[in-house]
């Protein structure tokens, strides 16, 4: 799987897969069209939407692999490399995707909106499974979107089309909630890793090496994106990430500011701030009151 295969406009991926391109920045794509093929990498200039339908090897996002099975959507944002792993053999795609250019969706409800879409940076063991009726739903939107491309473009077009699209997306945010509820033993005890990781973190001199612990970096250590991390800790605790890890720091640093024997200056360095105002800042934001000031209060 080392060739790659550059995709930068809507017409080349079409012809790629044998389809006509009835629009130059959106398309509907049905992969039966599609020659016989073995995997490779393929990197994508748009927005992609796939519906899988059959086995047809392991699709792969950098080093890691999908959670990918017959009835899976998976959703890339431009710039995203992604493949198929076939193990050499020859197959015959099937499924459907909607693929649409940045530049369609300027100006549109849906522009203004998909940073909403967290699910466009998920990664690894991060599909979306669907059930049947939701699969329904999907191809639904799906058809929509075909049944406008069909007709002759004019001035509503680009409004019905991107609206279609914006609903299949707000359907998906629906379905990956319910996903996050339905497949807990999938995501069963993340919480517990992510608190025990950053239990680790704050014991040992890597605040002062490196510095304070990331969203992306806790996310890396847990094998997980840092969108769908996000999500998933946002889903299980009602607050987002950061503000865990935020509020684990200043959990330690409650206990720190007794230390009689430090300065405030010196616990803030211990925890990872370069600068002792951010840290004295942020502790008044979280709990009232400044470090000096908790400390002389207790």
């Amino acid at each position: 799987m080392d060739k790659l295969l550059r995709f930068n406009t809507i017409s080349e991926y079409n012809a790629f897969n044998n389809n006509a391109t009835k629009h130059p920045l959106v398309s509907v794509v049905d992969f039966s069209k599609a020659a016989p093929r073995s995997g490779s990498k393929m990197y994508f200039g748009f927005y992609t939407i796939f519906l899988k339908d059959v086995k047809c090897g392991d699709l792969v996002y950098g080093r890691n692999t999908y959670d990918y099975q017959e009835g899976t959507m998976v959703f890339m944002a431009p710039g995203q490399v992604a493949g198929v792993n076939s193990n050499g053999e020859i197959y015959q795609p099937k499924g459907y995707g909607v693929v649409f250019h940045p530049d369609f969706i300027h100006g549109t409800s849906l522009g203004r909106h998909m940073q909403e879409y967290t699910f466009f940076g998920y990664q690894s063991h991060e599909a979306l499974h669907l059930s049947d009726r939701e699969r329904e739903i999907v191809q639904d939107c799906f058809s929509k979107i075909d049944y406008e491309l069909d007709h002759t473009i004019d001035k509503h077009s680009k409004r019905l089309i991107s609206t279609t699209i914006e609903l299949l997306l707000g359907h998906c945010i629906r379905f990956y909630d319910r996903q996050f509820i339905t497949r807990d033993h999938v995501h069963h005890g993340i919480l517990e890793k992510f608190e025990q990781l950053l239990n680790n973190y704050f014991a040992t001199d890597q605040p002062q090496l490196t510095g304070l612990p990331s969203v992306a970096w806790c996310a890396d250590k847990l094998n997980l994106s840092s969108n769908y991390f996000g999500d998933l800790i946002k889903k299980e605790t009602g607050k987002t990430a950061l503000e865990f890890i935020q509020a684990k720091l200043i959990s330690v640093a409650k206990e720190r500011i007794f230390d009689t024997e430090k300065t405030v200056s010196q616990i803030a360095f211990d925890l990872g701030f370069k600068y002792p105002q951010h840290f004295a800042r942020l502790f008044k934001q979280q709990v009232g009151h400044t470090p000096l000031e908790y400390r002389s209060l207790n």
